[in-house]
């Protein structure tokens, strides 16, 4: 019965989802276009990516490319931030630019008849940025005014030292907000530099969506892209984390309670044929909620902590194991002996069939709630692209998942020995 329900799911999903790549001709360049026609709604969702644009290229100014994504948020040299955010209110136009881990992303959102003034308006940011001194200045106070704030946030502090721990001298070990340091050297220069390296024909990828035709979307894609500049393609390296055991960090603070975070190497890409074993696997040790390995052992039988959470992070820049969870000051120890057991039980003896039957159920039976928007499948369908995979893989990976036998499954889990060498950075009084 489950596996008649799956079937019609992924026939259901086939009619939903009409992603497909295409390619713009800009300048004698051609640029990927996912696209997905929906007239469901009269509405008309853009997002232009520029791989390569996120802190992962900030280099020794870490914080640039937050602080670059930032002052294009700041409207037209001419209009001003005000006036500009103005223009886009009175009209319901979504206009922002977002900056990651990997990437720096210009997102144009609107009604249907609105969406030939957002282009205007978006052709207008690109043609005058407000990257002037006292732009700069403002937001350079802003983000030392986030990062201040930080300083109280424990979840935030143990989970970066981490970071810094594992990932030691790769861009990964830096936060992408920046440092107070990094953050006052910053220069005008320095940010029309690194837009000038990120945002150019070679990095882009554009996703777009609605209730719009394909010839009107390359159309309006084509005018935008027209204003972004030729360059040299920058590149997304991948950083692994430590193989090997590392001091544990112990960070002190006045607080009531610890916050536990530990992590290990994680020898796969997202890219990896497999990569769905890895999935499943997360599901099952630390990233399903109370059903999960952890959670059972950590708060059911033992009653160290209200939540305990593990994931796998697989992405293009980077892979490791991870987790984290809050316990009281007086179960500090046991907690962190707790983790080990659990996890090294789960690589010597792997999953039962139980659980692996309640991940597929969970997995297979959750996919429609994450693909029933379009913004969710476009979303879905450049993660595909972007990964290197092509466009609708998600369903052969369900597939895949329906399939996974629980020798296959543990065969996996065994050879992945590594994340019983973990690291723990821990926040406590």
């Amino acid at each position: 019965m489950k596996r008649v329900f799956f079937t019609i799911f992924l026939i259901l999903q086939g009619m939903l989802m009409g992603a497909n790549i295409d390619l713009v001709k800009v300048n004698g360049k051609e640029i990927p276009l996912i696209f997905e026609k929906s007239e469901l709604l009269p509405i008309v969702s853009m997002q232009i990516v520029f791989k390569g644009g996120g802190s992962v290229n900030d280099g020794n100014l870490n914080g640039i490319s937050k602080i670059s994504s930032m002052i294009l948020n700041e409207g037209t040299s001419e209009l001003g931030s005000s006036a500009f955010a103005e223009l886009l209110e009175s009209r319901a136009i979504e206009l922002r630019v977002s900056q990651g881990r990997e990437t720096l992303a210009i997102n144009l959102d609107s009604l249907k008849t609105e969406f030939g003034e957002g282009v205007a308006l978006l052709k207008k940011l690109l043609k005058d940025p407000n990257i002037k001194e006292e732009t700069l200045e403002k937001l350079k106070t802003k983000q030392l005014g986030a990062i201040k704030r930080k300083e109280a946030d424990f979840d935030y502090i143990a989970s970066i030292a981490l970071d810094k721990n594992i990932f030691k001298g790769t861009p990964i070990a830096n936060p992408s907000m920046g440092s107070e340091e990094s953050i006052k050297k910053i220069t005008l220069k320095d940010v029309q530099s690194f837009l000038n390296k990120a945002m150019v024909l070679e990095n882009a990828i554009v996703i777009i969506g609605g209730d719009v035709d394909i010839r009107e979307a390359k159309k309006m894609v084509a005018e935008i892209l027209t204003l972004v500049p030729s360059g040299k393609e920058l590149k997304v390296g991948f950083y692994e984390a430590s193989k090997k055991s590392l001091e544990d960090i112990v960070i002190k603070k006045d607080t009531e309670q610890a916050y536990i975070y530990f992590g290990s190497a994680f020898n796969a890409k997202a890219s990896d044929e497999d990569a769905h074993k890895a999935k499943v696997a997360a599901f099952i040790l630390g990233s399903s909620g109370f059903g999960s390995r952890l959670m059972e052992e950590v708060r059911v039988k033992r009653g160290l902590a209200y939540s305990a959470y593990a994931k796998i992070n697989l992405a293009l820049s980077h892979s490791y194991f991870s987790g984290h969870l809050q316990t009281k000051l007086t179960s500090q120890s046991e907690a962190v002996s707790v983790v080990q057991e659990v996890i090294k039980d789960f690589v010597k003896n792997g999953a039962t069939q139980k659980e692996l039957d309640g991940a597929k159920k969970f997995l297979l039976g959750s996919e429609p709630l994450r693909v029933e928007t379009l913004s969710q499948r476009l979303s879905q369908g450049f993660s595909e692209y972007y990964m290197g995979k092509p466009i609708g893989y998600s369903k052969e990976e369900l597939k895949k998942i329906d399939a996974l036998t629980l020798k296959e499954l543990n065969e996996y889990i065994k050879k992945h020995n590594e994340i019983n060498e973990l690291t723990f950075s821990i926040l406590t009084k």
